[in-house]
């Protein structure tokens, strides 16, 4: 094939699109009306009110399973916070950071410098004494000579690496600062999440908090259907399409943001097929496509003793010639790999337990064996695709050894 002559992506462009305006299924995408969410974003906005008067807002805290709104929510009234300042003169700024971003603002040196640069501060992504970070951004905060608002999102997932010290550090800045005020909005999808957090800490961060419970069917399918008119062409959405990702997201706790992404990946799937109609079975192998996807996301959020014995299972399939595991050799290599990246090894008893919980998330398959008097092991049988079996490999070794 000719490149010149035959540009194979020419047929793309020839073929019909579904969407009227796709960005309106995005996670990232806020709409001009937030649906069902009514009590909580005006429970929030009597938080933050404060602000626009040039009085310090309460630290607030928003909790709720993923896909619920708390994330929309925030940022449409941040917006609409911005955009009043902005008017009326008032010296506002308000700083959104994801925690779960990697090598953003995911330990207290990379959230602390991110936050520094909004500031327009220069940082290195690494090299500076932590107490340095500290005291630019200080001085970033006092020059500013306003109401700062900062929205850490996804909250849990930076403590869970970082400890809560760097949370007690920024609900304490205040007592340091003469010219500026500032309030922490935390947002986490765990709902019990502070219960672990040292008494000192959840005593200065928790001062309000709002619970965001998740969405039944119908308020999806409504939700649904306000999107779907902006995203979609008049009459490409097939009979039962919207009831369908509504179901398959009600039965995973309500997730708006799964529905939304059911829909959009169906009808892409439709468009490379070259279909008129999205229909009931593009919805089947979107929610395939985006089970395994989940899958990968949610190894990467796994601790590294969790990933390092998964690590070691998929390592002993691979050098292995029987069908299953045992679960002391999976353990004899767990060990040497946490002498290898300075991991401090859990007791067996412990790894046998992160293996139970493997096979309850679907990604082995554990089977408890007797050997009488020598006792019980597990055989072990990786039960993914050989293609996800390679990906979650790349990811653990980018996270146990990059």
């Amino acid at each position: 094939m000719k490149k010149e002559e035959n540009n194979i992506f020419e047929q793309f462009l020839k073929k019909e699109s579904l969407f009227k305006d796709k960005k309106v299924l995005q996670s990232g995408y806020i709409p001009d009306e937030i649906n069902h969410r009514d009590e909580q974003i005006t429970q929030i906005a009597n938080i933050l009110a404060p602000a626009l008067r040039m009085e310090k807002p309460s630290n607030v805290f928003i909790y709720g399973k993923t896909g619920t709104g708390k994330t929309l929510s925030v940022r449409y009234l941040a917006e609409q916070m911005k955009t009043l300042a902005y008017n009326k003169k008032i010296s506002l700024k308000i700083i959104y950071a994801n925690c779960k971003l990697k090598k953003i603002a995911d330990t207290e040196y990379r959230l602390i410098a991110q936050l520094a640069r909004e500031f327009g501060k220069e940082i290195p992504p690494t090299g500076l004494p932590t107490d340095e970070v500290y005291n630019i951004f200080f001085q970033a905060l006092e020059e500013e000579k306003g109401t700062i608002i900062f929205i850490l999102d996804e909250i849990d997932q930076l403590i869970k690496k970082a400890g809560d010290e760097i949370i007690y550090n920024l609900t304490r800045i205040n007592s340091e600062l003469k010219e500026s005020q500032t309030t922490l909005v935390g947002i986490s999808n765990d709902l019990i999440f502070s219960n672990n957090l040292d008494p000192r800490v959840k005593s200065s961060l928790s001062e309000e908090e709002v619970i965001f419970p998740p969405y039944n069917a119908v308020q999806l399918q409504n939700i649904l259907k306000r999107r779907a008119k902006e995203a979609f062409k008049d009459g490409v959405l097939g009979e039962g399409v919207l009831q369908k990702c509504a179901a398959y997201a009600a039965r995973e706790h309500g997730d708006a943001r799964r529905a939304l992404e059911l829909l959009r990946v169906a009808g892409e799937l439709a468009e490379r097929k070259g279909h008129n109609i999205i229909t009931m079975n593009n919805i089947d192998e979107a929610e395939n496509i985006i089970e395994k996807d989940r899958v990968l996301e949610l190894i990467k959020n796994q601790p590294k003793q969790f990933q390092a014995t998964l690590y070691s299972i998929i390592i002993n399939k691979n050098n292995s010639k029987n069908k299953f595991i045992q679960t002391g050799d999976v353990y004899d290599t767990y060990r040497q790999f946490c002498g290898k990246i300075g991991l401090r090894p859990l007791t067996q008893r412990r790894i046998s337990d992160i293996i139970a919980e493997l096979d309850m998330m679907g990604i082995i398959n554990a089977k408890v064996i007797s050997k009488g008097r020598f006792g019980r092991t597990r055989d072990i049988n990786l039960i993914l695709p050989v293609s996800i079996e390679l990906k979650i490999k790349k990811i653990l070794e980018d996270d146990l050894f990059g």
